[in-house]
């Protein structure tokens, strides 16, 4: 192919003749062996790509794996299914990157979202897709998961008889919330236990493994403290937005979606069924017809006043957010009660890195107090010790020669090194140095 599109550019004054015989010039040939052997590398990569059966590779087209879920429907009947992504997408109108916070092979923080046939849910280990009419759990081993369908599907068959006036979806968030503010506060409880003891006996005793100790729950406390701060901020969130909060009323709008539906078709079906009425009726005369077009372009208004009534109905409804909010804010208050906690447990770990600052900033002032004293003591030793190598010389002097010369001299040299000495604490009292 290559060399039939160059045989229709190539000039004919290119071309060459060599014994009788046409011939193309070398740079053509050059061209078609490099393109050949390009074209040839590049199917081999291809299907050494598409046919390697690398594990992180899947051909275009392919399907995600299947995950294990757990369906509860609005009667408490829970199951297990085993669902791929797409399929799941399909099934709750959601986009892919929603599904991506619920996948345990990425790092989420805890995330509530509203879509319009579902409510996304990350808190902590609970993730989930929550409808009108079911909640698609993932499945796992982990306690506040099981704990989670347990009481959703307990509380679900006590409530068939007994409604308690929430929709399905409130109540399914509710307690998605319930758990998680109950293991976040649990875990707050746990580590004000372990913390304040070891603080306390750090403040006592410093020594490397009490501060090993207090390093490694410090780490703790933070990593606790932004989970807890993110879920009371993803709270607040919702609460400050009425749009995102009116988008979590799944039951409403289903309804209300098959009430404008219902009602849809039958005005169609009665506008359909007048005009062909009115197209079997005998010929009238032109003040007749007129005044059946006037009635069907009354009808049409009619039919347009209706679904702009359904319209306006929904988004007054959708202001009435009150219920959620009242849901909201009461687990608001634990969630922010966790974090005050928290913060109380945090500044009492910077009050005792204060105070173990300054006790070891007055142990370092005593050491250099007393290594003052001692170059004090150290110069006018020195002193005492020049005066006793100048007599330790072969000298001819004649303080010598009196028998008490060397006591008086040893008397005198002592004195006067312990007035310099007396004058140097003196002075150190006088600059405020030395607690004298």
């Amino acid at each position: 192919m290559l060399k039939f599109l160059f045989l229709r550019f190539v000039p004919n004054s290119q071309k060459v003749k060599a014994n009788g015989r046409r011939k193309w010039p070398f740079c053509f040939y050059r061209f078609s062996r490099i393109s050949s052997s390009r074209f040839y590398s590049d199917v081999q990569a291809n299907n050494n790509f598409h046919g390697s059966g690398l594990p992180g590779i899947k051909r275009r087209g392919q399907g995600h794996g299947s995950r294990s879920w757990i369906k509860i429907d609005e009667h408490g009947n829970s199951k297990i299914l085993e669902l791929d992504k797409a399929t799941l997408m399909r099934h709750c109108s959601l986009p892919a990157r929603d599904l991506r916070l619920l996948d345990p092979k990425f790092i989420y923080p805890s995330t509530i979202l509203g879509r319009e046939q579902a409510i996304v849910v990350n808190l902590e280990q609970i993730r989930c897709v929550i409808t009108a009419d079911e909640v698609i759990l993932m499945n796992s081993l982990d306690a506040c998961v099981l704990q989670y369908e347990s009481e959703l599907c307990k509380r679900l068959q006590i409530n068939k008889d007994q409604p308690d006036g929430l929709p399905f979806e409130f109540r399914a968030l509710e307690l998605a919330l319930e758990l998680t503010c109950l293991s976040l506060d649990a875990q707050v409880k746990e580590l004000e236990l372990e913390v304040y003891p070891v603080l306390d006996e750090l403040a006592s005793s410093i020594n490397t493994l009490n501060l090993e100790r207090v390093r490694r729950l410090k780490g703790q406390l933070l990593a606790l403290t932004q989970r807890v701060q993110k879920v009371c901020d993803e709270i607040e969130h919702l609460m400050d937005d009425d749009g995102d909060m009116a988008e979590m009323y799944l039951t409403e709008k289903k309804q209300r979606k098959e009430d404008y539906f219902n009602n849809d078709s039958y005005d169609q079906a009665d506008i359909y069924g007048k005009i062909r009425g009115a197209a079997r009726s005998a010929p009238v005369s032109p003040a007749s017809s007129a005044t059946g077009v006037h009635k069907l372009q009354r009808a049409f208004s009619n039919l347009s006043s209706s679904k702009h009534g359904s319209i306006s109905a929904s988004s007054n409804g959708q202001e009435n957010i009150d219920q959620l909010e009242m849901l909201l804010e009461a687990y608001f208050v634990v969630v922010d009660s966790a974090l005050n906690k928290l913060s109380s447990l945090k500044e009492y770990i910077d009050d005792t890195e204060d105070l173990i600052n300054i006790k070891l900033a007055n142990v370092q002032n005593q050491l250099i107090q007393f290594e003052l004293l001692l170059t004090a003591a150290t110069f006018v030793a020195t002193i005492f010790a020049m005066v006793t190598a100048v007599f330790g010389m072969n000298l001819k002097t004649t303080v010598l020669d009196d028998p008490d010369g060397f006591d008086w001299t040893i008397i005198i040299t002592g004195i006067f090194c312990l007035v310099i000495y007396i004058a140097f604490m003196i002075y150190f009292k006088h600059k405020k140095l030395l607690p004298l």
